[in-house]
């Protein structure tokens, strides 16, 4: 395993690494008020194509909620850590079906076994198809194509539920005031008459474009042909987003992935002043796993560029 300090002086990552829970806090205000615009705009339009483009701009901001949790369950908010659960429990993770603690048990493992038999999310993954790559067209676009109709995402829901499920210890009244805070949600709903409502503007999007991008995500920090396991940095891949990628595949610089990797403790709004200063490093520069973009780099890497290469003839 590359050592990081090789890479960086220590008192630049402390300073990199400390924690200003405003800006937290501003980028959950900023997720909520897009949803919220979102929704406002389509209903007032009543105009199908105007929810068209509501869906994957909500979906795209559940992705950033995700995000957000990633970094609550690394404790990148605030020194409380009680408090911060909390917050990040009822703003981003309960809204998505998780809890931090539940996600941070997993999550914290990959950290630590990275890429090996040992590392939760690598065995889940390893073997399945979806994560197999070279990955064969039809299939490919298939998996995609399920996505838009809640197969592929039901797959996925239930694969992380039997996952989290497992690594859920929390108390019989965090479960109360969990499950309550939904019961709550359904009684709200029933009597509003917002059934509708919840149905077009949380089920689908969750239910087609969250999922969606938690994949492709899934697979741009770990996964393709080129990847080479042997080592973190080659085993592990940060991709340079467009800036319209960040809105969908990468929100809250979540696509800095071998930076976060290499030094967990720092937040999401400095990862990409962490990745300026690692790309000075030579160490770093010339052996970090760079992609740029998703619908270009990525998309070739992963997937284009081996369904372009000749197929072996049978009987050669």
């Amino acid at each position: 395993m590359v050592q990081s300090a090789e890479h960086i002086e220590p008192r630049r990552i402390k300073a990199l690494s400390q924690l200003q829970p405003w800006r937290t806090v501003m980028a959950i205000v900023l997720d909520w008020t897009v949803i919220a615009a979102a929704i406002a705009i389509s209903e007032l339009t009543q105009s199908w194509l105007v929810w068209l483009v509501a869906v994957p701009v909500i979906a795209g901001r559940m992705h950033a909620l995700a995000v957000l949790m990633h970094d609550f369950a690394h404790y990148r908010f605030m020194k409380n850590k009680a408090v911060s659960d909390w917050i990040g429990d009822v703003f981003c993770a309960w809204p998505v079906g998780v809890t931090v603690d539940g996600y941070r048990i997993n999550h914290l493992a990959h950290h630590r076994y990275l890429n090996t038999d040992q590392d939760p999310d690598w065995v889940a993954k390893l073997g399945s198809r979806t994560f197999t790559f070279p990955q064969e067209m039809r299939f490919a676009l298939l998996n995609v194509a399920g996505y838009f109709v809640g197969v592929s995402s039901m797959r996925d829901l239930h694969t992380a539920f039997v996952r989290l499920q497992a690594d859920d210890h929390s108390s019989l009244n965090y479960k109360l005031l969990r499950y309550g805070s939904y019961a709550l949600v359904f009684v709200i709903l029933t009597l509003g008459g917002w059934w509708t409502e919840y149905f077009f503007y949380w089920a689908i999007p969750y239910l087609t474009g969250f999922f969606l991008l938690l994949y492709i995500r899934s697979v741009a920090e770990h996964f393709g042909e080129t990847m080479d396991y042997s080592e973190e940095m080659t085993g592990t891949r940060t991709v340079i987003p467009y800036f319209w990628e960040r809105w969908f595949f990468c929100p809250h610089n979540v696509s800095y992935h071998l930076e976060h990797h290499e030094y967990p403790s720092v937040p999401f709004y400095n990862l990409p002043a962490l990745n300026r200063e690692l790309m000075r490093s030579r160490g770093f520069s010339q052996k970090a796993h760079i992609t740029r973009g998703f619908a270009t780099g990525l998309l070739r890497e992963v997937w284009l560029d081996s369904w372009r290469k000749p197929q072996a003839t049978a009987g050669v």
